[in-house]
């Protein structure tokens, strides 16, 4: 199966099924000498895992990721990075009577049309599970960013009609609350909304929004490499995301140019912006300011009603999905979010170090080779 690997110099390919033994990541291109172990990892995975609240699928993983190769004596030697982690709660029973149908919502359908077999027990690949792998990489590429001064945060900006008051943002609550809301109000509206889809056996969207912090203005190419196409393509690959945003995104479709345009200005001897409409992006290219990306999430397609289906025989069926599952994927998605926007900053950060011929010869001529 292609389509696996993400990244230029920092690359990654996940690996694993939601039913299978286990799953992972393999990271190449991480530069050498990272202080790295497996609890720098385990505190992101720990905000992804399933069964951590009411509003979450009652599936119990302890998600608990080793760290195969890539680390020695507490820091990355610049060879692959496999990391794994082994499921240990597997209901494969719950899908045998959707084996031969395909669920609404879901890639049962697509995926059988590609490949003419597919692994039904909980969507095998096209899995949510597989964002096991990309929060695990992202953790790395988060902790280097956090080392050159960036900042990383994602969190869920609305659950159906309810949404965060950004007056009163805290930061602090986004760990806390089982919504992921920076709004402890809001959190609180959004799980009474949540638990009243549960009793009708229905489930919601959101969305989740992330802003990056102390990327300098320079990252990022003019064409097909623009940075905010690759966050685009990063979180648009993200099961159940229907829509990325960039800055003030589809509200700018609205305006006239004179209210569009982000004013510059000098500050300390610095060009700065009087607003940030453009989301910290301008042609591509990083411009300095806060970097902010908002993504659209569908319902979860697996609810407790029945649903009209086509079986594999071609023939119209009604189907009654079971299992355990989410009524909201927007909580535990918000890691994977920021974690693929870690690894996709990180990665044109990594590229840009060869955009001038002399930040290559500084570089060289600066550096010695001790063997």
């Amino acid at each position: 199966m292609a389509g696996s690997t993400f990244g230029t110099i920092f690359k990654i390919t996940t690996w694993g099924e939601s039913h299978g033994k286990a799953l992972g990541v393999v990271i190449d291109g991480c530069p050498a000498g990272l202080a790295l172990c497996e609890a720098d990892i385990q505190q992101y995975l720990d905000r992804r895992k399933p069964g951590t609240s009411s509003i979450t699928t009652p599936r119990r993983e302890d998600d608990s990721v080793e760290i195969l190769s890539g680390v020695f004596e507490g820091l990355t030697t610049g060879t692959p990075i496999s990391l794994i982690v082994r499921n240990t709660s597997q209901r494969s029973a719950d899908y045998s009577e959707i084996a031969a149908c395909y669920r609404p919502g879901h890639a049962d359908f697509t995926f059988d049309a590609k490949y003419g077999f597919r692994d039904y027990r909980g969507g095998g690949r096209s899995s949510g599970r597989e964002t096991i792998g990309r929060v695990a990489a992202g953790a790395v590429a988060a902790k280097i960013l956090k080392q050159m001064g960036i900042s990383v945060c994602a969190y869920t900006r609305s659950i159906g009609p309810v949404e965060a008051d950004m007056e009163h943002f805290d930061r602090s609550a986004i760990l806390v609350t089982p919504t992921a809301m920076p709004d402890f109000n809001a959190d609180r509206a959004a799980v009474s909304y949540l638990e009243e889809a549960k009793k009708n056996t229905d489930s919601v969207g959101g969305c989740m929004e992330c802003i990056v912090e102390g990327v300098p203005a320079g990252i990022g190419d003019p064409v097909f490499e623009k940075l905010d196409a690759n966050l685009a393509k990063a979180i648009m690959s993200i099961g159940a995301v229907k829509a990325v945003e960039i800055g003030d995104g589809c509200a700018v479709s609205l305006r006239k140019g004179s209210q569009n345009n982000d004013a510059f200005r000098l500050k300390d001897g610095q060009v700065t912006k009087a607003s940030n409409h453009a989301g910290g992006i301008l042609g591509g290219i990083s411009d300095g300011d806060t970097i902010r990306v908002r993504a659209h999430v569908k319902p979860t397609p697996s609810i407790f009603l029945t649903q009209q289906t086509v079986n594999r025989n071609g023939e119209e069926v009604e189907v009654n999905i079971k299992g355990r599952h989410d009524p909201v994927i927007v909580p535990r998605a918000v890691v994977v979010m920021e974690c693929m926007t870690a690894l996709t900053v990180l990665d044109a950060m990594l590229m840009n170090m060869s955009a001038k011929m002399d930040s290559i010869v500084k570089f060289y001529r600066n550096s010695s080779y001790e063997g």
